[in-house]
This record gives structure tokens, sequence and C-alpha cells, in this order.
């Protein structure tokens, strides 16, 4: 069975922290960086190996 996951919280956005740019929640993250890496052709598993304290909801 897989757990509820509030969307609302996995991107925020704050302007003192990450120059204002939208991040992952509880991280400093942005999705700029996921975005990279995922056009550099990494899966959603492979970013998950390579950021251990993210999930792969929050990617």
């Amino acid at each position: 069975m897989s757990t509820a996951i509030e969307i609302g919280k996995l991107i925020v956005q704050t302007p003192e922290t990450c120059g204002g740019r939208p991040r992952i929640g509880g991280t400093r993250i942005s999705v700029q960086n996921i975005a990279i890496d995922y056009k550099a052709g990494m899966t959603p598993e492979e970013i998950t190996d390579a950021r251990p304290h993210l999930t792969l909801a929050q990617v």
C-alpha cells in the first residue's frame, strides 16, 4: 500500500533560500538541478541514488 503525499509541500519557494528559485521542500535542491540531471539522461532512480536524501516522489 502506498502512502499519500501532499503535493503542495513537494515544491516550495522562499526568497532567502536558493535565491528564491523553486526547490524541493525540506532541501536546498532546486527544481532546476533535478531538471538538469533528468535532461542529462538520468532516470529518477539514478537521481535518488546520487542524492539519497531525496525520495522518488520528490524527484
